[in-house]
């Protein structure tokens, strides 16, 4: 006698079941839900790639390099003389980039700060220290 052909034996070939009418409605949105999520993330990625495209073609290129900037031989120190008052005696130095702020207290015995350019090898400023 032959054995009854069962609904499990014909999909088990390689055919799903169908899924109710819930599940398959759900099962759209979701993947409708993932082919959106999808088309935005592609889409923000291109916007990054995009961004990034222009601002390498719109990039100020390396050109000469600025006066401000020291260009000392190799090997060889700078040197130069910073001319300051007659009887000025220096109380503190502090540099940055090629400003130098020198703080002297000057022979009357009042205080001053000379701000010197090195690359431009000049005095550039000098402010006075006075109380109120």
């Amino acid at each position: 006698m032959a054995r009854p052909i069962a609904e499990e034996d014909l999909f088990a070939e390689g055919e799903e079941k169908p899924l109710d009418p819930a599940a398959e409605k759900v099962r759209r949105k979701l993947v409708r839900f993932m082919i959106v999520n999808l088309g935005l993330l592609f889409l923000a990625l291109m916007v990054v790639i995009g961004a990034l495209v222009y601002k390498a073609r719109n990039a100020p290129g390396a050109g000469p390099t600025p006066a401000g900037d020291v260009q000392a031989p190799a090997g060889a120190p700078l040197s130069g003389d910073i001319v300051l008052p007659v009887g000025a005696r220096v109380v503190s130095q502090s540099l940055s980039g090629n400003r130098l702020s020198i703080d002297a207290e000057l022979a009357g015995g009042g205080r001053a700060i000379f701000v010197y350019d090195i690359a431009e090898r000049r005095m550039i400023g000098q402010f006075a220290i006075r109380n109120k």
